[in-house]
């Protein structure tokens, strides 16, 4: 959301967790004149976050297991959009709207009740921005029986106890396990910053994600504001977000003066900063940033970071023809002789192919199932960052190998 360099500026800044909006509002006579403006709910104080809970796991009929999970953050609702398909069973605590027969309640429509329920999944959709996740289905158990058969959409939020019963894959399993321990690193945020332009990106499992966009002058302008102002506005909004760890980064000197300047006025936030060099800012910036591995220096083998490394990796064996392996067949074929290395498979490719939707004349479970017994590795790509959306312009799916096969 970048801002036009106007006589009062505006800058958004979104919270993490409730999404929250802060606006900041700068006048250009006036250096901080204007207070912080409330456009909806309370800017978070920091990034706390505790482990997705397990809290009970039972086998129960054709290899089927029941697990009781609790999401803690939008992270675990993300991990949980790619655990959760089609023909599961989903069970929690809902409200649903009752009709009656009652006169008083006919003309609106009915009155919603708290009940428990279990659906048979048909839907699955990860609601970012409404910070939940959406599973919906046919009810197949209720605590009204007059319910049964009807649809009915979950709506899981943070802190609501589900439980999911299904036969899990191997690597759904794994992201489970990844859910649980993922928080237990510490909450990074990225800010790149470059001649009159900021920017601020979180880093999370599903990706990351652009937080705030903050416009300067360029300092050639004879009224131009002075840099530090850029500088201010920048500090201000990393201090309010409270992060374990920052990265500066950016191209050029601008960083180190900013730094310089979080140095003087922010003392305990500039000790949280470490620098980076890049040739960009903003997305492209950040991805300088995963790809150089200053976020796995602070943040314990993040995902991203390693899908930056495996996404640069294949794209350079493809333009060298070296072992490399991309789209169903190709990848399927390279599994059979035990080629592969790595497996890279995008999440969202992976359950179209597992539901009704699924294009590919391959078994994609064999080939996962194929490549781990045969010594690779399998890495789910997130859709929601950069290498994701490269691997979805090679098809989805390609491999790391260990020698070439044609």
């Amino acid at each position: 959301m970048a801002l036009k360099s106007t006589p009062c500026a505006d800058v958004h800044a979104v919270s993490d967790g409730a999404h929250s909006v802060e606006r900041y509002r700068f006048d250009a006579d006036t250096r901080f004149s204007c207070s912080p403006v409330r456009v909806a709910g309370v800017f978070a104080s920091g990034f706390e976050a505790t482990p997705m809970q397990v809290t009970d796991r039972y086998a129960t009929t054709e290899g089927r297991e029941r697990v009781t999970v609790v999401p803690e953050s939008l992270d675990d609702l993300w991990h949980l959009t790619y655990v959760v398909e089609p023909g599961d069973l989903v069970a929690g605590d809902t409200t649903r709207r009752i009709q009656r027969n009652d006169d008083d309640l006919r003309d609106s429509g009915g009155e919603r009740e708290h009940m428990w329920v279990e659906i048979e999944v048909e839907e699955v959709e990860f609601a970012k921005f409404a910070n939940r996740l959406r599973v919906a289905g046919v009810i197949s158990d209720c605590s009204r029986e007059d319910q049964l058969g009807f649809h009915h959409t979950l709506n899981v939020e943070e802190r609501t106890e589900i439980e999911i019963e299904k036969v899990w894959k191997p690597d759904q399993n794994d992201r489970l396990e990844e859910a649980v321990e993922a928080t237990e690193n510490p909450d990074v945020a990225v800010a790149t910053i470059e001649e009159g332009q900021a920017y601020i990106h979180t880093v999370a499992q599903y990706g990351t994600e652009e937080r705030a966009s903050i416009s300067g002058s360029s300092g050639k302008d004879e009224d131009a504001r002075p840099r530090s102002e850029l500088f201010g506005e920048l500090a201000a909004a990393l201090a309010r977000m409270d992060a374990e760890a920052v990265i500066l980064a950016g191209p050029g000197f601008t960083k180190r003066e900013a730094l310089n300047f979080t140095e003087d006025e922010y003392p305990d936030l500039a000790a949280k900063i470490t620098t980076v060099d890049t040739a960009g800012v903003g997305d492209r910036g950040v991805h300088e940033v995963l790809k150089r591995g200053a976020v796995d220096e602070i943040q314990t083998e993040t995902r991203i970071a390693r899908e930056a490394e495996l996404i640069d990796e294949l794209m350079e064996r493809l333009a060298t023809g070296a072992e490399v392996a991309y789209g169903p067949d190709g990848v399927a074929e390279a599994a059979d002789f035990g080629a592969i290395e790595t497996l890279l498979v995008l999440d969202e490719r992976l359950r179209a192919e597992r539901g009704d939707e699924g294009e590919w004349d391959i078994d994609v479970d064999r080939v996962i199932e194929t490549a781990e017994q045969k010594g690779g590795e399998v890495t789910v790509f997130s859709g929601e960052f950069d290498p994701g959306q490269q691997l979805r312009n090679l098809g989805g799916i390609a491999a790391l190998l260990r020698y070439r096969i044609d």
